[in-house]
């Protein structure tokens, strides 16, 4: 967070610098108030690219084996722009790398999801997943307790993401 701020100012110097020497180009005919517009612009435009370009960064690096299973697009009154093309601000994506099939029970495996969001650090959980009747469980809270089975059928990303691979 700290860079991206770093960066900004820096994107606001070089508004003002193009504005500077555009004024130089025109002889000084540039009015004086336009200096103050590149350099902001120059900020919300560094501020805008940031935020749109968080989700294709942290999705690219993702290592090998983990999956992006859904993705959370965000519109907002304070962003108007996210109207005319959404922002994606948080995504879940399944570790194929640590699906663990159930030894009792066909079709049922035990996989770790990753909860990635914008500002928010990232969560792990894990979760159950029933590839033959097309649902999940999610997480007990750790109390022991027995799983709640939601079942959101087969076109769930979620499921589909974990059994995608060598699934029922």
């Amino acid at each position: 967070m700290f860079l991206e701020l770093i960066a900004v100012f820096v994107a606001g110097f070089a508004g003002a610098g193009a504005v500077l020497v555009l004024n130089k180009l025109t002889g000084g005919r540039l009015p004086r108030w336009l200096m103050p517009v590149g350099a902001g612009a120059a900020m919300i435009a560094a501020a805008i690219a940031s935020e749109y370009g968080w989700y294709g960064r942290t999705a690219g690096a993702l290592p090998e084996g983990v999956e992006v299973a859904t993705v959370h697009e965000s519109r907002a009154l304070y962003r108007p722009w996210t109207y005319v093309v959404p922002m994606v601000d948080r995504f879940i994506a399944v570790d194929h790398g640590t699906r663990v099939a159930n030894r009792e029970t066909e079709g049922l495996y035990l996989a770790d999801l990753y909860f990635f969001a914008r500002w928010q650090p990232v969560q792990a959980v894990e979760m159950m997943v029933d590839c033959v009747n097309h649902r999940r469980a999610d997480p007990a809270g750790g109390d022991g307790g027995a799983p709640v089975w939601r079942e959101p059928g087969s076109d769930d990303p979620i499921v589909a993401a974990v059994c995608a691979e060598g699934g029922a």
